[in-house]
């Protein structure tokens, strides 16, 4: 029964899929997002069931049919449900279904309303496929199909060439990636002879795998999830798929779609505590991410942009918590992440919503008045994204710096300067919105949204206030709070680890960062509330806040590393190998055989003594070449 179940999950959303996309258009758009929420809220409810079950047993296997048989290689299309793909199934279906409500509002007027559900629903049941998966090719298929819904989604008013333009990127970006997991699947495959992750983990066991080859399989798994996942150097994909709907930023570029490439390394948890060299990298790549991210978020005015980076720098520091070996507070910090950041983007979706689709910070300001249900929803997410004491955030930040200091202490003192860049952006961005004059244009009469936009948000409001309660930290409740530590410590790899750190230096650590927050809200407020600082036009900006809101120029410096000699490299292929010599031979072959038929037909003149003379012509040739022969 629980097998059934488990594929049921998988084929709900893709029902749903094929429904809306087939006969949605022809439905009132009601019915038609209702029905495509229906498919994710019925799959939730069957994982909250399932999440039970591998409470009490350790997993539970669905195999399905022989999907692949070649030689040595055999690959099932089977399900894996354990405690983990359990945990990201909940996630994944909880807030997909909440995006999938509030999407009904945000997309009611647009003429795409049908098509843009059915995308959602297909991205559902691909990412499903990705954390359900119990081998690697499997997972990889639905890391392939997240790809291809993030280029749909992205691009989901293509008759704008710029959005066009954003979602070929994402898509060329996180190819890049997907190349490296590709690799490391198949070096996976040479060295244990299964991709499956149960005969993998055997294999290792053994230790007759060199530890360069362990390596080489984590830094190849490690390019996969730097596209996913938006690290550097594949970064600068995320922040430009913002091109697509507020709902698509909120379920794919926040809370699903690039935590993959944290899933990836917590499900190859086994792997990478074999490999200290990678983990290393892993750190200082996350670090990187988050403080560069966090810099550029400082000098950005279009609200989504700002909640982009966020997201970017946040994704650092859950690298931060897997280099250090805290997969469990990665997770945390990734469920709650979940929360929040969707939260914000939904969020924002109302505050355009609201303003006529503007998205500038600028163009904004007392919005609290005119939009109470927003204000006090977003307040709650920002609060929780910069670490506010006894919020989501707070706790799952903390067990990362803590994770981090543990580690070494110089990576502490890195991570808690990237906390502060996130407050003081966070709160920029907030009080910009909420607090001050409407900076608008008269023309532009502010409102909040319908229920069915605020609803949702109310929902992740409350997560996002209480979600911390899942994992508390052992020195405010003890061993027994600590609950998602427990229920994921039975999974290889992830057993429970307890930093070498007392309590009194855990209490020191988390007052100085609680510290810092206050300060930088205090400072904030003053600024931006009292004293009604608004942001420079562009072209007022200093040498330094031009850098940061031109984001280094690191577009401009792929452009032209890449994007601009491969442009000229095709227009010389185009030119000389494709037209001159592919094109010319085969037109040259075509001018032969056109000009050798005119010389031939000239033999059909409808003379029947010409057609006679020719037939005994060729019978004598024939008679003389059997004779030679």
């Amino acid at each position: 029964m629980n097998a059934t179940l488990a594929f049921t999950v998988l084929l709900l959303p893709l029902a749903g899929f094929l429904f809306t996309g087939l006969f949605g258009g022809r439905l009132p758009k009601n019915i038609t997002g209702g029905i495509a929420s229906l498919t994710v809220l019925s799959a939730f409810l069957i994982s909250l069931f399932l999440f039970g079950q591998v409470g009490k047993q350790p997993e539970i296997i669905a195999n399905g049919f022989e999907w692949v048989a070649v030689g040595n290689l055999s690959i099932p299309f089977s399900l894996l449900v354990d405690r983990l793909s359990a945990w990201m199934m909940l996630i994944i279906t909880g807030i997909g279904f909440l995006i999938h409500v509030y999407s009904i509002g945000y997309m009611h007027q647009d003429k795409g309303f049908h098509r843009f559900f059915a995308y959602l629903n297909l991205f559902v049941f691909s990412m499903l496929l990705l954390v359900m998966s119990d081998n690697y090719v499997l997972l990889f298929f639905g890391w392939e199909g997240v790809g291809l819904c993030s280029y749909l989604l992205i691009g989901f008013w293509f008759d704008n060439i710029e959005y066009g333009k954003a979602a070929r990127k994402a898509f060329i970006m996180n190819r890049i990636g997907d190349l490296g997991l590709l690799l490391g699947i198949f070096v996976l495959f040479e060295n244990f002879g299964s991709v499956r992750f149960s005969e993998i983990w055997q294999g290792l066991a053994l230790g007759q795998t060199p530890s360069p080859t362990l390596t080489l399989i984590t830094l190849l798994l490690l390019v996969g999830a730097v596209g996913k996942s938006a690290q550097i150097p594949l970064y600068t994909w995320l922040p430009d798929a913002m091109a697509g709907p507020t709902p698509v930023s909120a379920l794919i570029h926040a809370a699903t779609m690039v935590t993959a490439g944290i899933y990836l390394i917590v499900r190859s948890a086994v792997l990478y505590q074999a490999a200290p060299f990678t983990n290393e990298i892993i750190m200082a790549l996350g670090l990187a991410t988050s403080l560069i991210a966090g810099l550029f978020a400082l000098r950005q005015n279009d609200i989504k942009k700002v909640l982009a980076y966020s997201t970017v720098s946040q994704l650092g520091l859950m690298f931060v918590a897997t280099g250090a070996g805290a997969y469990v507070a990665a997770m945390f910090h990734l469920s709650t992440h979940a929360f929040f950041k969707a939260l914000l983007f939904l969020g924002a979706g109302s505050v355009i919503h609201g303003l006529g689709g503007e998205q500038d910070l600028r163009q904004m300001g007392g919005l609290r008045h005119a939009m109470p249900h927003t204000y006090r929803t977003f307040l709650v997410g920002t609060l929780a994204i910069i670490g506010f004491p006894l919020l989501s955030g707070f706790f799952s930040k903390d067990e990362i710096l803590a994770a981090a200091f543990a580690h070494q202490p110089i990576w502490w003192i890195l991570a808690v300067l990237s906390s502060a860049i996130t407050a003081i952006y966070m709160l920029r961005l907030f009080f910009l919105s909420f607090y001050g004059p409407f900076r608008g244009s008269p023309e532009v009469h502010p409102h909040e949204s319908p229920a069915v936009m605020t609803l949702p948000l109310v929902a992740l409001a409350v997560l996002s206030a209480f979600g911390g309660l899942i994992n508390l930290p052992a020195l405010i409740a003890g061993e027994k709070g600590q609950w998602l530590g427990h229920f994921l410590s039975t999974l290889p790899g992830l057993k429970e680890q307890h930093l070498a750190l007392s309590h009194s230096t855990e209490w020191i650590l988390m007052g100085a960062t609680t510290a810092m927050v206050l300060i930088i809200l205090a400072i904030s407020y003053q600024t931006y509330v009292k004293k009604g600082s608004i942001p420079v036009v562009d072209s007022a900006w200093k040498s330094w806040e031009r850098w940061l809101g031109n984001k280094a120029y690191i577009d401009e410096l792929y452009a032209a590393l890449f994007v601009k000699p491969l442009e000229r490299l095709s227009g010389l292929l185009l030119r000389w190998v494709d037209t001159l010599i592919i094109d010319g031979f085969v037109n040259r072959i075509g001018t032969v055989v056109v000009r050798s038929s005119h010389y031939f037909r000239k033999l059909q003149n409808g003379n029947i003594e010409f057609y006679l003379f020719g037939m005994v012509l060729g019978l004598i040739l024939i008679l003389l070449l059997n004779h030679v022969i």
